[in-house]
């Protein structure tokens, strides 16, 4: 008796499939024909891989009972099936090539006609941009072939088979295959057609393959471009009076390409059957004295890690979304790419190329999960494997390689080492000169052109900018970058400021890449955005998809602002005087002249001069004190006074309006006197109230009851943070993760013991004890009160007891309003901050709402805190500082927050519960990266500080 299998051979060979043609250079623009297939298709999905027959695709079947889907799409988020999230773990057993007999097969059906002018010469192909994780194809009937790649093009010739109506193409579409051991990339699994199918007319003479090379001398200032076609034809560039044969080199004085000046020339490519336009960015790429060098300029790259996401339609992004994309990045001073960990959307480096972004383009491979098994049977090393990593190598350089935005290419990600990628980087150098090779996996750097690591904590980056790194000599000899740093997971990164310092300090650090550009989350009906788990995975890494400076719907992230701050092309600081400002121009290749400066003089936050500021043309690294006008006379006695100068764009761009803030920097003049309260009224006691000044306190308790009218609950200190996910750290790190120690010690169930109410004839004294239970530490707390009659001071007095050997995560004093809806305050803003997140929060005086004050993070955690609050009010309550304070205000409790795992979960009460705190713990990047520095620790201290409460005017 035979047992029926059920898989297929080609879905667990290890081949890259059959049928397509050579991969080619892909063009968006021509005059030969195309016809777009996106749209609505037919689906029928089995589960399994040979759960159906192939009668599906002959032409008259009838698929009217089959489902709608829209192409480019995956199943799964359009209501067939569940996505899947896995960090590095195989979703299914690792016995490669095979894969599991449920293996989810999506049949696709699209019947077209063919316009009525398509051309009736010539041939045509059918191109394929994106299916994920294998597809056998049919048109006609006929049987095109099979390919895996998800992430890469794959054509086939159609021409003989098609017909002016009824063409029916067939697409079956597995979810696992072999190939899915090779894309184990940190991100949803989401089978389908996810991008654009197209079928393109190939008349006679047509353009094949071609290659523009298109370099630059610095030297000379002149441009050497040659085209080399498969297909005879003539290169022109008008605006440069070129007009060469294909295969014949020009060299012309031009401007050159970077990605600060993203020029490019209009030219055409002409064959005997098409015309082909080419967008020609003119600059070279070298490894020169350990430097990579565009045009003879050492780069600083200030990048970010972008998977292609949006939270309706996964890794199907339409060309409104991939512009978006680029427009925030440019206007957030980003100036870099790396398409983890997979060539994107080909559209996506055209924009590159046009709006000025530099790219390391990183092919489709990953094999992260081998780690598990300490990476035996890695593909990467098994030489079985190293024709479909020779492919889908191949695949990406042809497709990419005339964009001169791209300037690395990568051979993949976290997939250890082994002879497969010796082999793509032999073929890569062997097929092109121009770029540098990229590999973060290969620690001797073997086969590659830079040093690349992912999250050095700050002191190991320091020591390879100075070269005491050690290591292999080839490697001493090359540059550095952080391929990925800086975990942008929920609340932080911390510490991107003291990366960047270190950046510009030491001339082998070229900068790095923020992991990562978007939170994955998935929009869901019940509970805002969906993470790992939620749709019920055997295996999943939970909320540790949601790592972006960008939240899923595309709003700027707190991290976002602050990596804009950090990494500003122009550098303002002024000196202690405020009598002049020196300017930095912090760009590798543009001056000043796109720019225009402007200063402000601000007043206890609320600007009463400004003008214009003549900022001498700067070239690049240069910098210039720059003196500031006479400030105008102050006639507020003892206010506070800053000058804030910005750097705006002096004209229209194509990524950002006139006047888009580029850069800027603030520094105070004059600081606000410190809040004086004469201790000149008595405690007053009468029942079981106490009355002093404003303030009304519970005599049993000491608990303040109101001030002036407004009714205040459960004032106490408060040590408590809801952990965010740097603080929880990641499982595998072998530093010490706070947020577990701090919930095994119980910080987060504090008890507070009463010890005394004392009054005395200037003050009422509580003295407390505030422990955890369980434990022997504990923090001796005093509230000390008084008033001048109108204005209520409370001091509070902190002093650990026991042996503490972990930092506090906040430290303060907590308590409720009845109602607040507005606030105001002078101090930090507009957007949250943190110890080291605050680059971008400026002195001014700010209003919001509560509500306004939250940062929706996906997983609700530790938000919202503005630094530096000098006064605040809300709720009919003034809070004055002494010394300055942050504030937090919110419709729920630290405890509920704490307990959230989506947005959802937050209902707000009829309190708003608000913090005022000494202290808080740095935040880091500890989610996959470090943790805070040391410098930003909040140790359990003796500490003492002041607020002054009264009703707010």
């Amino acid at each position: 008796m035979t047992v029926p299998t059920t898989t297929i051979a080609y879905v667990e060979s290890v081949s890259p499939g059959d049928g397509a043609l050579p991969p080619r250079a892909w063009y968006a623009s021509s005059d030969a024909a195309r016809l777009s297939l996106n749209g609505s298709w037919r689906l029928r999905l089995a589960p399994t891989a040979d759960a159906h027959d192939d009668s599906f695709a002959e032409p008259g079947y009838d698929a009217g009972d089959w489902a709608e889907v829209t192409v480019p799409g995956h199943w799964v988020l359009q209501g067939h099936g569940a996505p899947i999230y896995t960090n590095h773990l195989y979703p299914f057993p690792v016995d490669p090539p095979r894969v599991p007999t449920e293996n989810p097969t999506g049949d696709h059906l699209r019947v077209f006609d063919l316009p009525e002018d398509w051309p009736a010469d010539g041939g045509a192909v059918l191109r394929f941009d994106g299916v994920e994780s294998c597809a056998r194809v049919w048109l006609n009937g006929t049987d095109l072939g099979v390919f895996q790649g998800s992430r890469l093009p794959h054509e086939f010739a159609v021409g003989h088979l098609l017909r002016p109506a009824g063409n029916v193409l067939a697409v079956r579409v597995h979810q696992w295959s072999a190939g899915s051991y090779l894309e184990d990339q940190d991100q949803w699994w989401l089978p389908g057609i996810f991008r654009d199918v197209t079928l393109l007319h190939r008349p006679p003479g047509c353009a094949a393959d071609f290659f523009v090379h298109a370099s630059y001398d610095h030297v000379t200032g002149e441009g050497t471009l040659l085209v080399d076609s498969d297909v005879d034809g003539r290169v022109t560039v008008p605006e440069l009076g070129v007009d060469v044969a294909t295969g014949e080199p020009v060299t012309v004085a031009v401007e050159p390409w970077s990605a600060e000046t993203p020029r490019l020339y209009d030219g055409v490519l002409a064959t005997e059957g098409e015309r082909v336009a080419l967008r020609i960015g003119f600059r070279t790429v070298e490894l020169r004295d350990g430097l990579i060098r565009v045009n003879g300029t050492p780069v600083l790259f200030k990048g970010v890690n972008r998977h292609e996401w949006h939270p309706e339609r996964g890794r199907a992004l339409d060309p409104r979304t991939l512009r978006e994309d680029v427009l925030l990045m440019k206007r957030h001073n980003i100036n870099a790419v790396r398409t983890s960990h997979y060539p994107p959307h080909p559209a996506f480096l055209d924009l590159c190329d046009e709006l000025g972004l530099w790219v390391i383009d990183e092919c489709d491979l990953e094999t992260h999960g081998f780690t598990e098994q300490e990476w035996r049977g890695n593909p990467v090393d098994d030489d079985r494997w190293t024709p479909a990593l020779l492919d889908r190598a191949a695949r990406m350089v042809e497709r990419d390689k005339n964009h001169p935005s791209v300037v690395l290419w990568s051979l993949g990600n976290e997939a250890g080492t082994g002879r497969g990628l010796t082999a793509m980087a032999e073929w890569i150098r062997g097929r092109d000169t121009s770029r540098l090779l990229h590999y973060e996996g290969d620690r001797t750097c073997r086969d590659t052109d830079v040093y690349s690591r992912m999250y050095a904590a700050h002191e190991e980056v320091e020591r390879i900018g100075r070269g005491l790194d050690g290591g292999p000599q080839k490697r001493r000899s090359l540059p550095f970058i952080q391929c990925e740093y800086a975990h942008a997971m929920g609340n932080g990164p911390g510490g991107l400021a003291d990366y960047q310092r270190l950046f510009e300090t030491h001339e082998r650090l070229q900068g790095g890449f923020v992991w990562e550009w978007i939170d994955h989350g998935i929009a869901h009906p019940e509970l805002g955005y969906a993470y790992g788990g939620d749709f019920g995975e055997e295996l999943h890494d939970g909320n540790f998809v949601c790592d972006g400076l960008l939240f899923p719907d595309r709003r700027p992230s707190p991290g976002l602002v602050e990596y804009k701050k950090v990494i500003a092309p122009v550098g303002i600081e002024g000196d202690a005087g405020g009598a002049t400002v020196r300017v930095t121009n912090k760009q590798d290749f543009a001056g000043l002249s796109a720019l225009e400066f402007t200063w402000s003089y601000e007043v206890d936050g609320e600007s009463v001069a400004q003008g214009p500021l003549a900022v001498p043309a700067l070239a690049p690294g240069a910098s210039a004190d720059v003196k500031l006008p006479e400030p105008p006379e102050a006639d507020r006695p003892g206010a506070e006074t800053q000058w804030t100068v910005r750097a705006l764009l002096a004209a229209d761009t194509a990524w950002a309006p006139r006047g888009h803030e580029v850069a800027w920097g603030q520094w105070t003049v004059s600081r606000r006197p410190v809040p004086r309260v004469a201790a000149s009224a008595r405690p007053e006691r009468a029942g079981d109230r106490i009355t002093l000044g404003p303030g009304v306190f519970d005599a049993r308790t000491g608990a303040l009851l109101a001030v002036g009218g407004v009714a205040v609950e459960g004032l106490r200190l408060d040590v408590w943070r809801a952990t965010t996910d740097n603080d929880d750290g990641a499982s595998w790190q072998d530093h010490v993760r706070y947020g577990p120690l701090w919930r095994k010690l119980g910080l987060h169930r504090m008890r507070h013991r009463l010890d005394a109410v004392l009054t005395a004839d200037d003050a009422l004294t509580v003295r407390t004890r505030v422990a955890p239970a369980g434990r022997e530490i504990g923090l001796r707390t005093v509230y000390r009160w008084t008033s001048d009659g109108d204005r209520l001071r409370l001091t509070v007095s902190v002093g650990p007891e026991g042996e503490w050997t972990v930092p506090l995560p906040r430290l303060g004093i907590r308590f409720a309003l009845a109602a607040a809806d507005e606030v105001r305050w002078f101090g930090g803003g507009p957007g949250e901050a943190y110890p080291d997140t605050r680059e971008a929060s400026a002195i001014g005086l700010w209003h919001a709402t509560v509500d306004a004050l939250q940062t929706p993070y996906v997983r609700p955690q530790e938000n919202g805190a503005r630094a530096d609050v000098r006064w605040a009010e809300l709720g009919g309550l003034r809070i004055e500082g002494d010394p300055e304070f942050w504030l937090t205000a919110r419709r729920w409790t630290t405890q509920q927050l704490d307990a959230a795992r989506h947005r959802t979960d937050l209902t707000p009460g009829d309190r708003v519960w608000v913090t005022l705190d000494h202290g808080q713990h740095g935040i880091g990047s500890q989610s996959c990266g470090p943790g805070p520095l040391p410098r930003y620790f909040l140790h359990a201290e003796p500490a003492e500080f002041s607020f002054v409460l009264s009703p707010a005017a």
